[in-house]
């Protein structure tokens, strides 16, 4: 320890600077601000992109002591990549020491929009939060009564059970050692009821459809759009469609009853029965087949007229529209073959 102070001093000296000014740029940077910032370390970082990431969250004073230090201690190679929460509260040390470790007593998880309960399970393991399969689990056998908003019974036709549809997208802080499934979809659950009723006001009642029904539509909308823009056009084009008795074709959610998310429909698939085979069964799903985000959920409450009757993506990405089967059929000779 004497000798590291020897070098430390010797060193500052080398660079122009005083120890005084290195124990200072070591120290927080607000002792008593306790507020969390993220900071993202991608994956083969350099000691000095970490501390440019550090300084720029300003949970650190200095990106050079910063450096000097992982220089010191030998721990410049060691540092992990991840997201992380730290605190202007928290010194150098301690910053360091979470860096090295690869994880912090407090941890961040962030549930995307159109993730389902099984994605959102698969996250949680790979973060070393919880067994495979316990969120899935808890989500389907759990006592969730207390979410008056919940569909009744026991939601088996869904691979998430009842909560699937409900769990809001969004960023969460939870301590590494404390988690628990249950919690952990209360906390979900008591997003959505504050953010949700909340951006949708006065419209839920007068659309004419229930707060299930919108959310079964927009987590169709969430898996079949790529754009905020496209969002409320296909909303209407799906709701149009469902108003006039026809099949709605999204194979988003036979992929979810069939649990294939990505591995391509066969034709035994496409001719499968099943309630998410929306090729055979009109009408919407029992369930939603993910999570949407708020921006879904506004465009399935307020889709934009169009003449639109059918859309489909090339295989770019772009969206195309149809107002005829004739047209549409043209642009998938266009655009997919």
């Amino acid at each position: 320890m004497k000798l590291t102070k020897i070098i430390i001093v010797v060193a500052a000296a080398a660079f122009g600077i005083t120890p005084f000014w290195y124990i200072h740029a070591l120290s927080a940077v607000d002792a008593s601000d306790n507020a969390r910032q993220m900071v993202t370390i991608p994956k083969g970082s350099t000691v000095s992109s970490i501390a440019k990431a550090l300084a720029e969250k300003e949970v650190i004073r200095s990106p050079l002591a910063f450096r000097l230090y992982a220089r010191f201690h030998g721990i410049a190679e060691k540092m992990k990549a991840g997201g992380f929460v730290f605190k202007k509260s928290q010194d150098v040390a301690q910053i360091a020491d979470v860096l090295t470790r690869g994880y912090g007593d407090e941890v961040t998880v962030t549930i995307p929009e159109g993730y389902t309960v099984e994605d959102i399970d698969a996250l949680l393991t790979e973060q070393g939060l919880i067994q495979s399969g316990e969120l899935v689990a808890c989500a389907k056998t759990c006592d969730f009564s207390a979410y008056d908003f919940l569909p009744k019974g026991s939601g088996a036709s869904s691979r998430g059970g009842r909560l699937e549809g409900y769990l809001f997208p969004d960023t969460y802080f939870v301590l590494q050692g404390e988690f628990e499934p249950k919690a952990f979809l209360e906390r979900l659950l008591t997003t959505f009821r504050r953010r949700v009723p909340d951006a949708l006001g006065a419209d839920m009642q007068a659309s004419g459809h229930s707060l299930h029904d919108v959310l079964v539509m927009a987590s169709l909308v969430e898996k079949e759009t790529k754009t905020d823009e496209e969002r409320p056009v296909v909303a209407e084009i799906l709701w149009k469609r469902l108003d006039a008795g026809m099949y709605l074709g999204v194979d988003a959610a036979l992929r979810y009853g069939l649990g294939k998310p990505t591995d391509t429909i066969t034709k035994d698939d496409l001719e499968s029965v099943s309630v998410y085979n929306l090729r055979k069964v009109k009408g919407l799903p029992p369930g939603a087949i993910c999570n949407p985000g708020l921006e879904s959920i506004k465009a399935a409450l307020h889709p934009k007229g169009t003449e639109y009757w059918y859309y489909l993506h090339d295989r770019n990405g772009r969206i195309h529209y149809a107002v005829t089967n004739d047209e549409h059929n043209l642009n998938r000779a266009k655009y997919l073959q």
